[in-house]
């Protein structure tokens, strides 16, 4: 098992290796640019190569890359469709070029939830197939927690999405601990927490989870509310426990995207997490 967080990459991508040590972190989660806007300039050689070569020097594997909120793929509408596209198949070079080896992808929303599944697909086949794309980086969805018109909120709608891609060695799951919760999926209970797992290996297959984003919840189970909250002191609480050390997560990556106003918050969770597991 090995554990970080999402850090960030202001002055550089290459400043994220010297906070990920201080947050004892043994694999990270990044943006490559701007998570909430669409401009972006092209990634920095000497940045880069810094970045890459303070990953490989202190061990820290895998990297993860998040894409920008704006992008829906499952939008209907032809403009945010196109420019959501173009991001994908932008962030797929970009992550390439950092080295990482896995890109997350948000599952978007749509008013009706067949066809906005099938444009995901349709998007994901797109930017599979553009010049520059042939990498080997694996395209990630995240599960989401459901709010208004959220789609693979429901494990079967990520395998929906999934069986309409061409290239599925590509494709892989992110499961968020906190969406799940939020979207109805009980994680409280050591019973639950394999129930859970089971239905997710039944629907999707446990061989496509890459990652999971261990996150407590600040709503109840099912409000379709999405606020992440400090490991053990949500609504999941002691489930924490149960979903680190359920045997068939032993191998997987966790990534914390917790609050965090300062350092010590992320040290609180990181030690909290060692704890759950002593």
């Amino acid at each position: 098992m090995r554990f970080g967080f999402h850090v960030s990459i202001a002055g550089g991508v290459q400043h994220a290796v010297a906070r990920a040590l201080e947050r004892q972190c043994e694999t990270i989660q990044i943006f490559s640019r701007n998570p909430r806007g669409w401009n972006y300039r092209p990634l920095d050689t000497d940045d880069v190569a810094q970045f890459r070569h303070g990953i490989l020097k202190h061990n820290i594997q895998p990297v993860f890359v998040h894409m920008p909120y704006l992008a829906n793929l499952a939008s209907t509408e032809d403009p945010l469709f196109r420019r959501s596209l173009d991001s994908l198949v932008e962030d797929l070079k970009r992550t390439a070029q950092l080295g990482a080896s896995y890109l997350i992808l948000h599952v978007g929303s749509a008013p009706e939830p067949d066809k906005g599944l099938k444009q995901m697909s349709k998007g994901i086949n797109r930017a599979f197939r553009t010049v520059g794309t042939r990498n080997n980086v694996t395209l990630l969805l995240e599960n989401t927690a459901g709010s208004g018109r959220e789609l693979g909120h429901e494990f079967g709608q990520l395998r929906t999405i999934i069986d309409q891609v061409e290239e599925r060695d590509r494709i892989g799951i992110v499961l968020d601990t906190a969406h799940a919760c939020a979207a109805g999926y009980d994680l409280r209970t050591a019973s639950a927490v394999d129930r859970c797992v089971t239905e997710f290996d039944r629907v999707i297959g446990l061989d496509r989870l890459a990652l999971i984003h261990l996150n407590d919840s600040k709503h109840d189970c099912g409000s379709r509310r999405d606020r992440h909250w400090h490991i053990g002191q949500g609504t999941i609480g002691t489930g924490m426990r149960h979903i680190l050390r359920h045997a068939a997560l032993q191998d997987r990556p966790f990534i914390m995207e917790t609050p965090r106003t300062n350092l010590k918050e992320d040290l609180m969770n990181m030690q909290e997490v060692r704890r759950l597991l002593a």
